[in-house]
C-alpha cells in the first residue's frame, strides 16, 4: 500500500501532525507507524542511534519523501527552514557567507548581486549569530560552528516559523555544540519552533524540553524526566543503561560505552 496525504490544518491548530507514518525504501521499512505533534513554539530534540530514522522523519514530515502508509498534515501557510548536517555540504563551492544566504530565499539566487534591503537583512542575521564580519568570507574558512550558524542563518533569512535541523552538533567539540545550543533556545525563546535530530545523549537533556526517542517506532516521548528511563534508552539503543543521581543531576549509564553526564533542567538562560 502506498499513501502520500497531505492536508492542510486550521492556523489554530499543530504546525504539523503524523498519524501512523511507514516509509520504505523499496520495500524496506525505515520508520514504522510513528505518531508525532509539533504545536508552536516547541522545542523538541528526535535521539536514537544512526540509522535509527532520524532523518527520514524529517524528510516525511517535510513532504519530501513519499509515505508507505499514513498521513502527514501541516498547517496552511506554514513556513520551514531546513540546516542539514554540515558533513553533507560542499563547502568548496563559490559563494560566500552573504551569498549563501541571500540564495536560501524563493527562486535561489535570483541575480549576480545581493539587493540593498536583503543585504541589510542578512548583515542583521549574521550579527544575531555571532557572524558580523564574515559576511564576505569564502564558506569553506570557516569554522565548524560558523559554518553550522551559516545554515542557521539561512533558514532565519527565510522568515521560517519552524527550524529542522539535522545532527547540528555533530563534529562540533563540547564548546561549540554548546554555543549552537544556547543559540537555538534563544531563538526558540523568542516564538521559533524548533525540531533536531541527533543520536549523541550527552548535552541534550539540559537544554531541550522534549525529547522523542526514536528505533524505528517511537520508542518514548515527553519530557527527559519522563523519556530518559533504563526500559526506554535500552529499547531505543540497544544496551543496558541505568540511571543514576550524582550532584543533584540525574546520569545516564551505558554498561557498554561508559556514562554521559544529563543534568535533567533547562538552565540555558541561567
Amino acid at each position: 500500500m502506498t499513501s502520500d496525504v497531505t492536508t492542510l490544518i486550521s492556523p489554530v491548530e499543530a504546525l504539523i501532525a503524523a498519524e501512523r507514518v511507514t516509509v520504505a525504501y523499496e520495500n524496506d521499512p525505515v520508520i514504522v507507524d510513528v505518531d508525532l505533534t509539533i504545536e508552536p513554539g516547541d522545542m523538541i530534540g528526535i535521539v536514537g542511534p544512526s540509522g535509527s530514522g532520524k532523518s527520514t522523519l524529517f524528510r516525511a514530515l517535510l513532504g519530501s519523501v513519499p509515505l508507505h502508509s499514513g498521513s502527514v498534515s501541516r498547517r496552511a501557510g506554514l513556513t520551514v527552514g531546513l540546516v542539514p548536517q554540515v558533513e553533507r555540504i560542499d563547502w568548496n563551492f563559490p559563494v560566500t557567507v552573504a551569498e549563501c544566504v541571500a540564495m536560501a530565499r524563493a527562486g535561489g539566487w535570483r541575480t549576480p548581486w545581493i539587493r540593498r534591503g536583503e543585504r541589510r537583512e542578512i548583515d542583521a542575521v549574521l550579527e544575531r549569530l555571532g557572524l558580523d564580519g564574515l559576511a564576505g568570507r569564502h564558506i569553506r574558512n570557516l569554522s565548524g560552528g560558523q559554518q553550522q550558524r551559516v545554515f542557521l542563518a539561512r533558514a532565519m533569512f527565510t522568515g521560517a516559523e519552524a527550524i529542522f535541523l539535522d545532527e547540528p552538533t555533530s563534529g562540533l567539540d563540547v564548546t561549540t555544540r554548546h554555543e549552537v545550543l544556547h543559540l537555538l533556545d534563544d531563538l526558540n525563546r523568542d516564538g521559533v519552533t524548533i525540531v533536531l535530530s541527533t543520536h549523541d545523549l550527552n548535552g541534550i537533556a539540559t537544554h531541550l524540553p522534549t525529547i522523542v526517542c526514536l528505533n524505528r517506532s517511537v520508542i518514548g516521548a515527553g519530557t527527559p524526566a519522563d523519556v530518559l528511563t533504563p526500559d526506554v534508552l535500552e529499547r531505543t539503543y540497544g544496551s543496558p543503561m541505568e540511571i543514576l543521581e550524582h550532584g543533584g543531576m540525574r546520569v545516564v549509564v551505558d554498561s557498554g560505552h561508559g556514562s554521559s553526564l544529563l543534568p535533567l533542567r533547562r538552565d540555558v538562560g541561567a
